[in-house]
């Protein structure tokens, strides 16, 4: 069982940045640890993912501007958000899985609450 608890979401207008942090209850180095976004009216989408071996994916809608990051010592995820846009505009999920397909929302097996990004124009 893991725990996941997601922080860091807010307001902000397009160009800026934010910070999403969430804190697991195990250790990061032995699941796929992934963000996911669900927009108003759309499916939950898989935005970057860090698989347990350090290979790292992105959704080409974000690549380049935005980074995942995984602190051992704190057993805490991170996406630094750059160059926000406002069809960025989504509540921010993380989530955990072992043997995943990395943008596959089914087969991650835990998720925290998730928090609101909001980028206006």
């Amino acid at each position: 069982q893991v725990q996941l608890r997601e922080s860091g979401g807010g307001s902000v207008q397009s160009g800026g940045s934010l910070r999403l942090s969430c804190a697991a209850s195990a250790s990061g180095m032995t699941y796929t640890m992934a963000w996911f976004r669900q927009a108003p009216g759309k499916a939950r989408e898989g935005v970057a993912a860090r698989l347990s071996n350090g290979i790292i994916f992105y959704a080409d809608s974000v690549r380049g501007r935005f980074t995942i990051s995984l602190d051992n010592a704190k057993n805490t995820l991170y996406l630094q958000m750059n160059t926000l846009k406002p069809e960025d505009t989504a509540v921010y999920y993380c989530a955990a899985g072992r043997g995943v397909t990395w943008w596959y929302r089914p087969d991650y097996a835990y998720w925290g609450q998730g928090t609101q990004v909001t980028v206006s124009s």
